[in-house]
């Protein structure tokens, strides 16, 4: 994952401190900073929200395209539509709940309970999908309804 060079220049860019992008998100500057050098793994809120922030789309923040947003882009996240899309990517792969967890080294229940819009798919997890399948990141979250698949 090497979301942090896009995180920092979207904020340097706009000549917005650190510390006024953790109160942005409402965690502590040193939490902003552990996700801006990619020491720890920014949560799909917190990174919802700087896409939000910067109007830049989260397959931009992760380096999976060049385009800053989409025309069709919605602000939120959208809990049921992910858990269907993610279900529609597994089945149009022909993965069982189970091979699809093997895949991301996670346990099935943790795939079912994205499935079931339980919770939200985790950064680490949602990276790899689109990596793996060119998915744009967006898509699933249901925050665009195109592209579904990025070139």
């Amino acid at each position: 994952m090497n979301y942090k060079d896009r995180i920092k220049a979207l904020r340097t860019y706009e000549l917005i401190t650190q510390e006024t992008m953790a109160k942005v998100l409402g965690i502590k500057r040193s939490t902003y900073k552990e996700y801006e050098l990619q020491n720890s793994i920014i949560p799909i809120i917190y990174l919802n929200e700087i896409s939000n922030y910067f109007n830049v789309s989260i397959d931009y923040v992760l380096g999976f395209t060049n385009t800053k947003n989409y025309h069709n882009n919605i602000k939120q996240i959208n809990r049921k539509q992910m858990s269907q899309r993610l279900k529609e990517l597994r089945k149009e792969f022909n993965l069982t709940q189970k091979e699809l967890a093997n895949l991301l080294k996670i346990d099935s229940s943790t795939i079912s309970k994205y499935e079931n819009a339980i919770n939200l798919i985790a950064t680490p997890f949602l990276y790899q999908l689109c990596k793996k399948y060119s998915i744009s990141a967006d898509y699933l979250l249901g925050k665009t309804n195109e592209p579904k698949y990025l070139k």
